[in-house]
């Protein structure tokens, strides 16, 4: 399927589904694409995303082209029901490099149970204010490789999320935004799991978060074998962030206890352990550039930091570091992170 050059089309909710096992299926995109802007033009749609391909093997999106999800009429929405622009679903084999993503009503892309995938050379922009408008969101996925990106937008440049496992990320501009975030886990008691992340060469330029993990009170699982290195911090507002206290900003993100018959008991968590931060450079916006938050009930275990230099960038004052219930060694590191437990 070809979107020619200079040509532009308007496009209302359409879903390409398999099954297909061809040994190729490609999508070129050299055009633009545009979802309707007037969201009367939405309400004869139940939809979710905008644009979904589903059990395709080895499909190819690629081109030099926009997918322009033309969402800013959806902004100052409640995120319930807001579609995202681009969502694939069990698609083993995918290839997705070149395009230009703009502006979706909320995550620009949704990678679900994609196994083996390669996601490259993509820009994904839309303004720092606009809410939820993820870059690219990954779940229930192994084995994915994500490089040489550029992402500015109001969310996570990159979230992982439940059920992957083996995603290396390497390469990526990111910024504005909210970093690269593993999480969020285990929101409404479920349990989660990710495993073999590896997050390398990245440059952070701006962005409210840097290097993150975070999971909800009272989940279940596990987040591990996490590493990010040779990072490149900008003006990071948290540059590195451990956070199991997450709720999404709505309430003061403290410690939770649940009455039980007897006596009150914390709640439980997501267990976050082995992870790695190595070779972080460069200034933070806050005076706190190292929050490993944890929790009461689980803690984080071999949590390790080496060769770090964060500076605050207000050269009047000095960054710090806090811990909680954070657990593991620190070498070559400034700040200090005295912290941490043993």
């Amino acid at each position: 399927m070809l979107v020619p050059s200079t040509k532009t089309f308007l496009l209302n909710p359409v879903q390409f589904q398999g099954p297909c096992m061809s040994s190729s299926v490609g999508v070129q995109i050299l055009g633009k694409i545009v979802a309707p802007s007037d969201l009367d033009a939405w309400k004869v749609f139940d939809a979710k995303n905008w644009l979904l391909f589903s059990n395709v093997s080895r499909l190819v999106i690629q081109g030099n082209g926009e997918i322009d999800g033309q969402g800013a009429a959806w902004w100052d929405r409640d995120s319930d029901g807001k579609p995202t622009a681009l969502a694939i679903y069990d698609c083993d084999g995918l290839h997705l490099s070149g395009l230009t993503h703009s502006n979706s009503p909320q995550s620009h892309m949704h990678i679900v149970r994609c196994n083996h995938a390669s996601i490259s050379k993509l820009n994904i922009v839309a303004p720092e204010n606009s809410p939820n408008t993820d870059g690219i969101d990954v779940a229930h996925s192994s084995h994915v490789k994500i490089h040489n990106c550029n992402i500015g937008t109001g969310d996570d440049c990159i979230a992982i999320s439940e059920g992957t496992s083996n995603i290396h990320i390497a390469n990526i501009q990111c910024g504005p935004g909210h970093g690269i975030s593993i999480g969020s886990l285990g929101k409404d008691g479920t349990s989660s799991s990710v495993e073999d992340v590896r997050v390398q060469n990245c440059h952070l330029k701006g962005t409210m978060y840097g290097a993150r993990i975070k999971t909800w009170q009272g989940g279940a699982g596990y987040a591990r074998k996490i590493s990010f290195q040779g990072i490149t911090l900008d003006q990071v507002h948290k540059p590195i962030l451990i956070d199991q206290y997450y709720c999404n900003g709505k309430t003061d993100c403290k410690n939770q206890v649940k009455t039980g018959k007897f006596n009150l008991y914390k709640t439980s968590a997501v267990e976050v352990s082995d992870v790695l931060y190595q070779g972080l450079h460069g200034t933070s916006a806050t005076e706190v550039a190292v929050e490993l938050s944890c929790s009461e009930t689980v803690g984080c275990r071999n949590i390790v930091l080496e060769d770090i230099d964060i500076r605050y960038a207000d050269s009047d004052k000095i960054a710090q570091s806090s811990c909680d219930d954070a657990h593991g060694t620190s070498t070559n590191t400034f700040p200090a992170v005295d912290c941490l437990k043993p």
